[in-house]
C-alpha cells in the first residue's frame, strides 16, 4: 500500500496568518523600529515568564518583529523565538525564523534529512497563532496600561 502524498492546506495556512497579523497588531500597537515591549505571562498565583515583542523594521507594507519569550526555565531550555514578517497590504503575519533556522517551505517529503513534518509551515503559524492568543488572554503588559 503507498501513502498518499501530502497536498498543502493553504486554506488554512492563510486563515491562520491572517489571524495571527491581528493579534500581533493589537499587541504591536503603533510600536516603531527599535522598541520592545514586555507582556508578563501570570497563572492564578503568580508571573511565571515574559512574552517579548519587538519591532525588527518598519516599511510601507512589511514590519519585521521578533516575538520571544522568557522564564523560569531559561537556564534549563532554550527559550521559544521566532521572526515574524507582517505583510500590511496582504493583512497577514508569516513566520520566516523559528529557533535560528530560516526559510521554511511549503512542504517537506518525510523523512527529510532535518526531521521537518510534511506541513511543518503551516505548524509553526499555528504555533505563533497559540502562542499570541495565551499571550492576549494571560499577559499584562508591562510598558503601556493595558492591551486594546
Amino acid at each position: 500500500m503507498t501513502k498518499a502524498a501530502y497536498v498543502n492546506d493553504l486554506k488554512s495556512l492563510q486563515g491562520e496568518c491572517t489571524a495571527n497579523y491581528l493579534r500581533l497588531s493589537r499587541l504591536l500597537g503603533d510600536m516603531d523600529a527599535g522598541e520592545t515591549r514586555e507582556v508578563a505571562l501570570a497563572g492564578e498565583h503568580r508571573r511565571f515568564g515574559s512574552l517579548w515583542l519587538e519591532v525588527l523594521e518598519c516599511a510601507p507594507y512589511t514590519t519585521i518583529c521578533r516575538v520571544s519569550q522568557s522564564g523560569v526555565l531559561d537556564g534549563i531550555i532554550e527559550s521559544p523565538r521566532m521572526r515574524v514578517h507582517l505583510y500590511h497590504d496582504a493583512r497577514m503575519a508569516e513566520v520566516t525564523d523559528f529557533q535560528r533556522q530560516r526559510h521554511f517551505h511549503g512542504r517537506y517529503r518525510y523523512p527529510n534529512a532535518r526531521m521537518h513534518q510534511p506541513d511543518e509551515k503551516l505548524q509553526l503559524n499555528r504555533f505563533l497563532g497559540e502562542w499570541l492568543e495565551h499571550g492576549l488572554a494571560h499577559g499584562l503588559t508591562v510598558d503601556v496600561p493595558e492591551l486594546p
